[in-house]
């Protein structure tokens, strides 16, 4: 069998793009944005987003709420068993909480949520993490609190330590319903002078193309709690960029793109419910990696979560500023087209 150590590096292109403008209120910066990637057009299509809003005065971020959940599954005996063992749960929260605080400084019990099919108990445990994503933290918290119910509760069995309901790396509702990640919010107000300077396009076009594309298009599709245009490109730049776990692009990319014409101009937002970042632990010691995030400024001496917030927000900018540019392009015939052909095959 072969080692599992890394024996390779896989080498994906990398470029800052910016500066990103954050005017607040939890960040005030300009920042140059590393994204790795192999679709070059991003870079200059980010750098337009990023050129724009930052005439316009910066991009407001915000974060609403933040968790990560794991969930087990335990199989009662039946159903009236599957009952009990939910009563029991929801009267155990404090018990809970001191066993997920014993596994680790940072690991706090948030919420708990339930599901049950037959005699199958989905338990959605939600946990912060301060910066790290929490992943590893979220399952070694919930994996004692698991043994801790089964030593109270032998009647009913182990079922596994996920149970899909988290719900990890996957499409689904539960996430932005009940918050899996960081929630976040980034907004910007353009002038109609500078959509037109910049984007070479108006207000009304874009308003009308998110409609149109983002909602109505999604929704024919069968979308599941999406409507962007392509949050996954900027996101995805960004995880490899800055040691994230490029999988969770899956539900990342779950989010919503708002515009409105104003009259003065254009209000634009993304909103990105399930945003999983982190400033610590896996990828993060890579040298490239530790580069990046230093200059993010989301290595500091803060309070524990304020960088992975701090990293999120720089996040949600970056992806409004590629959603942004290219919705401009595609209002316009023929410019998304000429762009690709001309930055990917020098034509």
């Amino acid at each position: 069998m072969r080692s599992t150590a890394a024996q390779a590096v896989a080498a994906i292109p990398m470029m800052q793009v910016g500066p990103v403008r954050l005017c607040g209120p939890e960040v005030e910066a300009e920042v140059l944005v590393p994204l790795a990637t192999f679709e070059t057009p991003l870079w200059p299509s980010v750098e337009r987003g990023a050129r724009v809003t930052a005439r316009a005065g910066g991009i407001r971020a915000v974060v609403f709420d933040e968790r990560m959940s794991r969930s087990v599954l335990v199989t009662a005996p039946d159903a009236p068993g599957a009952l009990q063992l939910v009563t029991f749960v929801q009267a155990q929260r404090g018990e809970l909480a001191a066993v997920a605080a014993g596994t680790s400084r940072f690991a706090q019990l948030q919420d708990i949520h339930f599901e049950v099919v037959g005699h199958l108990v989905y338990i959605r445990f939600e946990f912060s993490t301060g910066d790290a994503a929490g992943h590893n933290m979220a399952t070694r918290a919930a994996e004692a609190l698991l043994n801790w119910i089964l030593k109270q509760r032998p009647e009913c069995a182990y079922g596994s330590i996920s149970g899909n309901y988290c719900c990890d790396k996957k499409a689904a509702a539960v996430n932005g319903i009940l918050g899996r990640g960081k929630y976040v919010v980034a907004e910007a107000h353009i002038p109609e002078r500078l959509v037109a300077r910049y984007l070479h396009t108006t207000p009304a076009k874009i308003v009308e193309l998110t409609w149109r594309k983002n909602w109505v298009g999604t929704s024919l599709a069968g979308g599941l709690r999406s409507a962007n245009a392509h949050f996954a490109n900027m996101l995805l730049a960004f995880y490899l960029a800055t040691g994230q776990d490029a999988a969770n692009i899956v539900e990342g990319s779950q989010g919503f793109t708002l515009a409105e014409a104003r009259p003065d101009g254009l209000y634009f937002s993304v909103t990105l419910p399930n945003l999983i970042v982190g400033t610590v632990g896996s990828g993060k010691g890579l040298p490239f990696v530790e580069q990046n995030l230093r200059g993010l400024g989301c290595l500091e001496q803060r309070e524990p979560g304020a960088n992975a917030r701090r990293l999120a927000l720089i996040c949600a900018a970056t992806v409004l500023c590629g959603e942004l540019s290219l919705l401009a392009a595609q209002t316009n015939p023929g410019e998304l087209m000429a762009a690709h052909l001309k930055l990917e095959r020098g034509k």
